[in-house]
């Protein structure tokens, strides 16, 4: 299965991964995705917000036993990051076959639409839609960088736009999802595990920075009479790092738009974005109010989730589970943050990372530690399918991202 993913998306100069939602490479993933369930005898579903499901059992009975992730990607991306959750989900069922298990609750392997963002700006878009934490006409009208549609992507691909938006019938089958993700930092290699379980998902955001100027000749302009909105952007990188160091918070402006875009012209206008995360809203509040005092602008969200902390009761199950497996909390959103928010009791396992890089190339995980994700990912869902619903108190937020 890895290796048929493999080619998907790749860049020949970096070997990295840009497989942006509703593109070619992403249409290539869910063709694979549905493949790789045909070949097991799943059924194959697609939702209203787009997200594809391979069932076994009868998924309108409910309760049933959810897991995986996503495959698309940010740009020039790691390997690892969602497409190690869905892969491991069908080996991990491959297990469960081979072993014998027969399931008390339907089941069903998920791979989410566009949880990455990297092209209409929205994070998780295909679980916030479906938890109705996403307005489907705004979804339907997020543009990306070529000024394309997100209806219009969706079209292109082959799916109907029209019906976006909470999904009641399909939220209300899932019973327990556990989602299986590469550990984006390096916690686990401090442990010295192979697998860990989350605890919980920082607050975290998205802002985007509008700054006017006026465009001129870069030769000819004395610096006195320029109107440069660089400066300002300058300033609000600066203001970024500052205030996320005094609140233990971090802060990362990492795209930028700039027009006209001449290397011999002042710009006219610079639009930034602003990914900021911490322990809690007030500290992250804090920093996007630092970063629009800096640039003399008004920050627009474009993105917010409330810090969500699994379950405990099923998080400690899953750790018992897996012979005391260390708990951590991360600063990266996941689809299983959404559902955790919604309601549906979650858990998250984390292979070790030993690099503790992602959203790079150089993002990794060693296969013998893969093998123990599919192995630990294989226990949780034995127990899970052979039992009734566990963790009904899911989350300790007040608030649906």
């Amino acid at each position: 299965m890895w290796a048929d993913l493999h080619p998907v998306g790749r860049s020949p100069d970096t070997s990295g991964y840009t497989r942006f939602a509703w593109s070619g490479a992403d249409l290539a993933c869910r063709e694979w995705f549905a493949a790789a369930a045909t070949r097991r005898g799943l059924d194959i579903t697609v939702d209203r917000n787009g997200n594809q499901w391979a069932w076994g059992g009868d998924p309108d009975s409910g309760d049933a036993v959810v897991t995986g992730s996503h495959l698309d990607s940010v740009p020039d991306g790691g390997a690892f990051d969602g497409p190690l959750g869905v892969v491991s989900a069908f080996a991990a069922l491959d297990l469960l076959r081979d072993r014998g298990v027969r399931p008390v609750r339907p089941f069903a392997v998920v791979n989410f639409a566009d949880e990455e963002g990297a092209r209409f700006g929205v994070p998780c878009a295909g679980s916030r839609l479906m938890t109705g934490g996403l307005d489907h006409d705004r979804a339907r009208s997020l543009r990306d960088a070529d000024g394309s549609t997100m209806a219009e992507a969706m079209s292109s691909a082959g799916h109907d736009p029209s019906h976006l938006g909470r999904d009641v019938e399909t939220l209300g089958r899932i019973g327990t999802f556990v989602e299986l993700h590469v550990e984006q930092g390096r916690a686990l290699v401090d442990f010295d595990a192979a697998v860990g379980v989350a605890s919980s998902i920082r607050a975290h955001g998205r802002w985007r920075l509008d700054l006017h100027g006026e465009a001129n000749h870069a030769g000819t302009t004395r610096l006195a009479d320029r109107d440069d909105p660089m400066l300002r952007l300058a300033a609000a990188v600066l203001a970024a790092r500052e205030s996320a160091e005094q609140r233990a918070a971090v802060a990362t402006i990492g795209k930028v738009h700039v027009r006209p875009g001449g290397t011999n012209a002042i710009p006219s206008l610079v639009r930034a974005w602003l990914d900021a995360r911490g322990g809690d809203e007030q500290s992250v509040r804090r920093v996007v109010a630092a970063v629009g005092e800096a640039a003399g602008a008004e920050l627009v969200e474009e993105s917010w989730s409330p810090e969500v902390a699994f379950g405990h009761e099923l998080r400690e199950h899953v750790s018992g589970l897996l012979g005391g497996a260390p708990v951590l909390a991360t600063g990266a959103g996941h689809d299983a943050g959404v559902l955790a928010g919604a309601g549906v009791p979650t858990a998250m396992l984390f292979v070790r990372n030993p690099t503790g890089v992602s959203h790079s190339p150089a993002e990794h995980a060693e296969t013998d530690d893969c093998l123990a994700g599919v192995e630990a990912l294989a226990t949780v869902l034995t127990d899970l399918l052979l039992t009734e619903q566990l963790g009904a108190e899911s989350t300790d937020a007040t608030e649906t991202p």
